[in-house]
């Protein structure tokens, strides 16, 4: 069993990554990798840490992720109202997220708050789409699913060969590594581009700020 511990009250970006029952691990576990690591370098320079972060299910206890990995969550679904930035990571089979709607409900009730940002990484981009998040944007997702994310909700703004496409308060990603590049991108944008760019330099991985396809 993984325990995920939240790393403190920074005053900075509150980022919230969802979890739940069949989760990607890589899905959840890139991007808090990334914002962890982000905070460590800004830390080690003197500067407070930009983000403070959590991970969430909606009561608060265990989940097991894809592959039988326990995840234990550092907060409940209620501490989702002071969010900043949600971060819903996608599922092998999304079609099964997709029917919880306690799930649902709660990204339902951060979209409601015009402050708060909302992320996908992979097949998350279907929980957005079934809670209406995704209507007149620009949306990706994972390049084997998007056609049939177009069948359920239209062709108009699917985009293809991109890590990441922002839409301003919702953000979307596609194939399971691309959430890593997404949630650079968002380091950059929530923090700046120095420290997205260090940080990606410290976990070994190419990226660039421009979101094509590499």
């Amino acid at each position: 069993m993984l325990t995920f511990t939240r790393c403190g009250d920074t005053g900075g970006t509150r980022v919230s990554i969802l979890l739940y029952e069949g989760v990607d691990l890589l899905d959840s576990g890139g991007p808090y990798e990334v914002f962890l690591t982000a905070n460590r370098l800004a830390l080690r320079d003197g500067d407070p840490a930009p983000f403070d972060i959590e991970t969430v299910t909606t009561d608060g206890q265990a989940v097991t992720a894809y592959g039988g990995l326990g995840l234990v969550p550092s907060a409940s679904g209620t501490s989702l109202t002071d969010t900043d930035l949600l971060i819903v990571p996608g599922a092998i089979d999304p079609s099964i997220p997709c029917r919880d709607e306690k799930l649902l409900a709660l990204i339902a009730s951060v979209n409601e708050r015009a402050t708060s940002t909302i992320a996908s990484v992979c097949t998350g981009a279907f929980l957005l789409a079934r809670v209406g998040l995704l209507d007149d944007k620009d949306w990706t997702t994972h390049w084997e699913d998007i056609d049939d994310l177009t069948e359920q909700i239209g062709t108009s703004g699917a985009i293809r060969g991109k890590r990441w496409v922002d839409a301003g308060a919702v953000v979307t990603s596609g194939a399971i590594s691309s959430g890593i590049a997404m949630a650079l991108h968002l380091v950059e944008r929530f923090a700046d581009l120095t420290l997205a760019t260090r940080t990606a330099n410290q976990i070994e991985y190419e990226w660039t700020e421009t979101p094509s396809q590499t």
